[in-house]
């Protein structure tokens, strides 16, 4: 239920931002999908559907759904982490930055709430490490693209990718590499999560720890002064003189 109120909450938002980016003068809607916020929670709105919707069949996720996951998860935290370094930059502290709330929800609540889900799920699949390359797919084909596309148009979703605002193509290659680099962190982090989680109680187990438990007080010695185990006892029956052991 959690994940279908994540993936409502990401609609609500993304409309929201939408109609903010309206009233913006000189912003195009093709603008508004330009960027990496908003493409990965798309992406996200549709994986919280499906993970909610599966959470309601069954506890366990198949692996294909939880790299999904993870992906997602990681994508929407870096946009969070970046928006944050943006807004919140030294320059901006001389006056104050109005966020709507649409783009507040966007960057910062589900994140947060994402990051949440997938660390108290402990019915997550063990992702395995080589998988890890799979997170940096979209991004790498995010990023060519949206260099063609501002060659072509002049038009870039952050400063960073703009080679007119920066100090040259050197600060432009760190950027690109800090940006890798926290979206292989933030993958590893999560896929970390899925490969320390405690061993679950299992039902045969127990059954043999039962079995074992008997065995032992079977063979235990008997203490002195105690009748023996499983000996025969001598019981009289009705004739004189005869004793029948049973």
């Amino acid at each position: 239920m959690a994940r279908l109120l994540l993936s409502a909450l990401s609609l609500t938002a993304l409309i929201g931002y939408f109609i903010f980016t309206l009233g913006v003068a000189g912003f195009y809607i093709s603008y508004y999908f330009g960027y990496f916020t908003v493409q990965s929670g798309i992406v996200g709105c549709v994986v919280f559907l499906l993970a909610g919707l599966r959470a309601l069949r069954t506890e366990t996720d198949p692996v294909w759904l939880d790299m999904l996951r993870v992906s997602v998860t990681t994508y929407i935290l870096v946009s969070g982490v970046v928006y944050a370094l943006i807004t919140f930059q030294p320059a901006n502290v001389a006056y104050a930055v109005s966020i709507p709330w649409s783009s507040q929800i966007l960057h910062f609540w589900i994140p947060a709430l994402a990051v949440i889900d997938w660390f108290v799920d402990p019915d997550k699949a063990r992702l395995p490490w080589k998988n890890l390359g799979l997170v940096l797919v979209f991004p790498v084909f995010w990023l060519i693209f949206t260099l063609v596309r501002g060659d072509l148009i002049g038009w870039y979703p952050y400063f960073f990718l703009d080679a007119r605002l920066v100090s040259g193509p050197l600060e432009t290659f760190i950027y690109y590499v800090l940006i890798v680099v926290i979206i292989t962190g933030i993958a590893a982090l999560l896929t970390a999560a899925t490969r320390m989680k405690p061993h679950r109680f299992h039902p045969r187990m127990s059954v043999l720890g039962q079995r074992s438990g008997r065995v032992r007080a079977a063979t235990t010695p008997n203490t002195p002064g105690d009748a023996p185990r499983d000996a025969p006892t001598a019981t009289a029956t009705e004739r004189p003189g005869k004793v029948r052991v049973r």
